[in-house]
């Protein structure tokens, strides 16, 4: 994978656009979670420290193209200040007099937030013509936003075209991350993909048969494997219309020699509730009204010796419903034997996806994974083997 970064443009006195994601949790009208304000700070700080003035694109929330006063930036301003321990400016608007004025008015080592860029329905229509608007204001592209690039917006793909583009440091850390989790692994390579849904992650599970040694699926979509294969289920969520389909990849793994794990045994309970009586059962031995809900320790033990034989660890999904203990078992301590597999330099681990970061955090064990990527669709595409529009912008270095 070959892309510019930071260090391959000359950086000094440049208007840098650096589009980032912004879209942070808020409360009460403050930052509730900074982590994607501190993501930014590697690529803001050498973007500073070059002299260049930087000038950062983001949007917040879904406002369709309208000016939504409450999904204004202007709130992530005084949180953004402190996690780059500088002044940040803030435009009132993203291209136009205004702006124009605004970075004007900046020194070397300024950093300016621009409006909500999703207020114009030209940024994800991708319009060239909002996205010669951006650019304008600028002299290079910074894309450090991994997060937004599978989608083909104006800030996102459309300004790469047009002004000198390379990769922030956070986006350089995931896509290289990435590309030695999937692109160039070192074998044996293993998955974990958990989460309720078969439907929702088809894609995902064709692409990684043919590209894994090794598969283990887990959640509520094991549950779907498991009818498939003639399993009681009892009362357990289960998309039973889509045991055709769970047979179908379970032939496509083995047509790719990817072996395929699902559980040996499982833990239920009658009613999903925190702190509800569980049971450790085998296979088909559950009651009519028993629900599974996390895989069972033998099921656990066997995915901790198959991490123990691989090289490589790509995690998508819990193993079961870890936000209600006890049905976090499973989950934790699959999690916690990978982290201290990656710690000890045995295995690259790379997860990613809302509820795997979440778990990964709930265990404790975030920190010591390899890669942890806070992307969710475009972590979940990029697994299942579609070309991002964001990185291929970045990629295809002829085209500007």
């Amino acid at each position: 994978m070959t892309f510019r970064t930071l260090d391959d443009l000359d950086l000094a006195g440049k208007r840098a656009l650096v589009r980032v994601d912004f879209n942070v949790p808020m409360a009460d009208g403050q930052v509730s979670d900074d982590t994607r304000l501190r993501a930014a700070l590697p690529t803001v700080a050498k973007l500073r420290a070059a002299g260049a003035r930087v000038i950062l694109l983001a949007h917040f929330d879904r406002p369709k193209g309208r000016w939504v006063p409450e999904m204004s930036l202007a709130p992530v301003v005084p949180a953004l200040s402190e996690v780059l321990g500088c002044p940040v400016a803030f435009a009132r608007d993203c291209v136009g007099p205004d702006v124009a004025a605004a970075v004007a008015a900046m020194s070397s080592g300024d950093v300016l937030l621009l409006e909500n860029v999703r207020f114009y329905p030209g940024e994800e229509a991708n319009d060239p013509a909002f996205a010669r608007a951006l650019a304008e204001n600028g002299d290079l592209y910074v894309n450090d936003a991994f997060s937004a690039a599978h989608r083909a917006h104006a800030s996102t793909e459309g300004l790469a075209h047009l002004l000198p583009a390379c990769a922030g440091e956070q986006m350089r850390l995931e896509l290289t991350a990435l590309d030695k989790a999937l692109g160039r692994p070192e074998r044996p390579v293993m998955g974990i993909v958990g989460g309720s849904k078969v439907s929702s992650k088809l894609d995902l599970l064709r692409n990684l048969v043919t590209k894994l040694d090794k598969l283990a699926i887990g959640g509520g979509m094991a549950n779907t494997f498991l009818f498939a294969q003639g399993h009681d289920v009892g009362s357990s969520y289960c998309e039973k219309d889509m045991a055709d389909t769970a047979r179908d990849i379970i032939r496509l793994a083995g047509q790719n020699n990817c072996k395929l794990f699902l559980p040996l045994d499982i833990v239920v309970a009658e009613k999903m509730a925190p702190g509800a009586p569980a049971r450790v059962r085998g296979l088909g031995s559950l009651d009519d009204d028993e629900r599974i809900l996390d895989a069972g320790p033998e099921t656990v033990e066997r995915l901790c010796r198959a991490m123990n034989n691989s090289k490589t660890l790509i995690w998508n999904g819990p193993l079961g419903v870890f936000e209600m203990p006890p049905f976090d078992k499973g989950t934790v301590a699959a999690a916690r034997h990978a982290a201290e597999l990656a710690k000890a330099g045995k295995l690259v681990a790379v997860a990613g996806g809302g509820d795997t970061v979440a778990a990964l955090h709930h265990a404790g064990c975030a920190e010591d994974f390899t890669f942890v990527s806070t992307a969710g669709g475009a972590f979940l595409e990029w697994m299942e083997g579609k070309t991002l529009p964001g990185v291929a912008a970045l990629t295809n270095q002829n085209r500007r």
